[in-house]
C-alpha cells in the first residue's frame, strides 16, 4: 500500500500550537519546543544585558547593534526562533514594525538543552549556514560552555571554545571581554 505524501507544515500550524511552546518551521517540517528552562533563560538574560549596553547603545563599546530576545526569523520558507539574534544597525537601521524579521541576522546565540541540541545544531544551523548568518554561538548552561562558531565559504568553522568561569573576547563582539561565569551564576 502507498503512504499518502506528507504535507509539509505551514504557519497556520505554527500559530495552532499552544503558548506554553515555541514553534520552529525548519525544512518543512514544525518543531514544538518547551519553554526554556530557568538555567536556560537566566543565562540568556545575562548574556543580553553584558552585549546589550557596548554593542546596542555604545557604553562601553561601539554600538551599531540591533540585539533581539527570541525573534521570530522569517527566513524563505523556514521560520526560527533563536535565543538572541544580533543584526548590524547597518544592515538593519530600524527595528521592524511586525511580529517577524525578513533580514537574515549577523549573529544568532542558541541556547542548547537536552530538548533543543539536535535541532540547533542540525537543521537550523543549515539554515543560518543558507542565509549566510557570519557568527552562531552555541551557549550549554547545563555544561558551562561557549562555542562560537564563524562562517567560512560554504561551512562554518570553530574559533572558540570556552568553558566555566573563561574570560573571553568572542567575535563578533571583540571589542569587550565576557566573563562567562555570570551566565551561570544562580
Amino acid at each position: 500500500m502507498v503512504q499518502p505524501a506528507k504535507r509539509a507544515a505551514s504557519y497556520d500550524d505554527l500559530l495552532a500550537l499552544p503558548d506554553h511552546v515555541v514553534g520552529e518551521l525548519v525544512a518543512g517540517e514544525l518543531h514544538a519546543s518547551p519553554r526554556p528552562a530557568v538555567p536556560h533563560a537566566a543565562a540568556t538574560s545575562v548574556l543580553g544585558e553584558e552585549l546589550g549596553p557596548p554593542f546596542r547603545r555604545g557604553r562601553g563599546g561601539p554600538g551599531g547593534w540591533v540585539l533581539l530576545d527570541e525573534p521570530e526569523l522569517h527566513l524563505g520558507a523556514d521560520v526560527l526562533v533563536p535565543d538572541l539574534g544580533g543584526w548590524r544597525r547597518t544592515r538593519m537601521p530600524e527595528i521592524p514594525a511586525t511580529a517577524y524579521v525578513t533580514i537574515a541576522p549577523d549573529w544568532v546565540c542558541e541556547m542548547l538543552s537536552p530538548s533543543t541540541a539536535r535541532l540547533d545544531r542540525g537543521p537550523k544551523l543549515t539554515v543560518y549556514t543558507r542565509e549566510r548568518v557570519p557568527h552562531v554561538w552555541f551557549i550549554d548552561p547545563l555544561a558551562q560552555t561557549l562555542e562560537v562558531l564563524r562562517l567560512d565559504g560554504e561551512t562554518y568553522r570553530l574559533v572558540l571554545t570556552a568553558t566555566a568561569s573563561d574570560r573571553v573576547r568572542a567575535e563578533p563582539f571583540e571589542a569587550i571581554e565576557l566573563d562567562l561565569a555570570l551566565l551561570w551564576a544562580r
